[in-house]
């Protein structure tokens, strides 16, 4: 069964590790390296066309960008045993303006979010009304 229309995720990464910039510089990359099966249910439950903002974790505490899902339903190629999900990402465009934690935490409107709510999950989905409310956000 297919969607009517695109879902959406927040994906962070520590950008020391692999930042925007990264994703940038290389045109398309593999999420990978995931290991919490609640993360791993969502990498699995995305599909090509899906966008996921990018997160800056541990250092800025930001979102960055969005990026596309450009490859679904992919076994993580750092996992030996088989059972890890991934996807590979494009990035879309960067925001014109990082939304942070701190704002995010401060809109009402994004109280039940799962960034929020389960705030040690790397792999978020979002609703439509969340994503609007961000993108509006990143605007300024």
């Amino acid at each position: 069964m297919t969607r009517a229309a695109p879902a959406y995720w927040l994906m962070k990464s520590e950008p020391f590790k692999y930042s925007w910039d990264d994703l940038v510089a290389e045109g398309e990359g593999t999420w990978d390296g995931v290991r919490n099966y609640q993360a791993r249910n969502n990498l699995a439950a995305m599909q090509v066309g899906d966008e996921a903002f990018f997160y800056h974790s541990r250092e800025g505490l930001e979102i960055v960008g969005i990026c596309t899902i450009s490859v679904a339903g992919i076994s993580d190629p750092t996992d030996e045993t088989g059972k890890w999900a991934a996807v590979k990402v494009k990035p879309k465009e960067k925001l014109a303006r990082p939304v942070t934690l701190a704002a995010i935490k401060a809109e009402p409107r994004l109280a039940e979010m799962q960034l929020i709510k389960q705030s040690r999950l790397s792999v978020c989905g979002v609703t439509a009304e969340e994503w609007n409310i961000i993108r509006t956000m990143a605007e300024g």
